[in-house]
């Protein structure tokens, strides 16, 4: 056996002597805290809660429950796609700007809201889970349709609002097609009041240094605040 031909037999039993502890080099697979996100489609049932204060004279609506359904776009990337539609039944006052400033508000009554919903989602671990967890950030801007109050004569109108709810929240993968899903928002939308918030009651009309208007100080728009919470179970398909 000529010099080269032992070198040659050498350095192949050198290389294959390594190899294993090559290959045992970095982080093993199936140890890694990190998994996939599988891409589809995504069905999600929703329910949640509204809390806030329905503006200065709480004539929006401020609390209860809501539920609905979730449409999403599963693309394993940073950034998903999804619609959603909710519906509920909350709870406001009512303002009687014609009678005595002590009998003006009264109830609670009933509003629903139907709210239709496009949301960005900013995935926090790309398209990866981390020990099952994806946190997120989101964005959303929706339209609200609210049904009619019957008991309010005020002028007010809730109106086909514009929503916008910036939101943080996380996903739970049960499996690769179920997982749990929780999100906190806080959503913003304008009021605006009607003009006889700005004039004096029939009943009780007050005086230029003492005005007993609802509004006296001009102001007959706002923007409001609610903390929107929710939670729902997510259902994976193909296409």
């Amino acid at each position: 056996m000529g010099r080269p031909v032992r070198l040659a037999v050498i350095l192949a039993f050198a290389l294959g002597g390594t190899a294993p502890a090559v290959a045992q080099v970095g982080y093993d697979p199936h140890g890694s805290p990190y998994r996939d996100v599988a891409k589809g489609h995504t069905i999600t049932a929703i329910g949640g809660y509204l809390s806030g204060d329905g503006g200065r004279f709480g004539i929006a609506p401020q609390t209860g429950p809501f539920g609905g359904i979730r449409y999403e776009i599963r693309n394993s990337q940073t950034i998903a796609f999804a619609l959603q539609v909710i519906y509920g039944d909350f709870d406001r006052l009512i303002v009687d700007p014609f009678v005595t400033p002590a009998n003006q508000v009264s109830g609670p009554v009933k509003q629903s809201v139907t709210f239709t919903e496009a949301s960005l989602q900013f995935n926090l671990t790309g398209g990866k889970t981390w020990h099952r967890l994806a946190p997120f950030f989101s964005t959303t801007i929706g339209l609200a349709f609210p049904s009619n109050t019957p008991q309010d004569t005020s002028g007010f109108e809730l109106g086909h609002k514009v929503t916008l709810a910036p939101g943080v929240g996380f996903r739970l993968f049960l499996t690769q097609a179920i997982h749990l899903r929780a999100e906190a928002r806080g959503m913003f939308w304008k009021l605006n009041y009607p003009a006889s918030f700005t004039r004096e009651p029939i009943e009780d009309p007050g005086t230029p240094g003492d005005s007993h208007a609802v509004i006296k100080d001009g102001n007959v728009s706002e923007w409001d605040t609610s903390g929107w919470f929710q939670a729902g179970l997510g259902f994976a398909f193909s296409p």
